[in-house]
């Protein structure tokens, strides 16, 4: 018999991590693709922060509770995702730090959340299995 005593999260956990990582991503194109406007290349590094402050406090103030270790893993790597953007946000606003400095932190974000995103739910299924 399996003992599987975690709850499921909240409403605004549901809600708030993939609202702040689309925040993450829409900062992330700003650069990119609106290069030309003042004001979206004058803002961009503060929505940018605004959304991996939110990812970090989302995923820190809401630990695994379960007894499956490989799966308490998974989510304290997820956690590093959350780190690592917000790495990125402190090079938005570090002076002589370039374009790439700030990005490869976004990647190494976004490689480690969509790795979580995949590893997490086969994990769960394979619990309940």
């Amino acid at each position: 018999m399996k003992n599987n005593n975690t709850a499921a999260p909240s409403a605004w956990v549901t809600a708030g991590a993939p609202a702040a990582l689309l925040i993450i991503l829409l900062a992330t194109l700003v650069p990119f693709f609106m290069m030309h406007t003042a004001w979206a290349q004058a803002a961009y590094p503060y929505v940018y922060s605004a959304g991996a402050l939110m990812l970090l406090l989302i995923r820190l103030f809401t630990p695994y509770r379960g007894s499956d270790m490989r799966l308490k893993r998974l989510h304290r790597i997820e956690n590093w995702s959350a780190i690592f953007f917000c790495v990125a946000a402190v090079f938005l606003f570090f002076p002589g730090a370039q374009l790439r400095d700030w990005l490869a932190f976004t990647l190494a974000g976004a490689a480690i959340q969509i790795f979580t995103s995949i590893a997490i739910p086969a994990r769960e299924a394979k619990i309940k299995a």
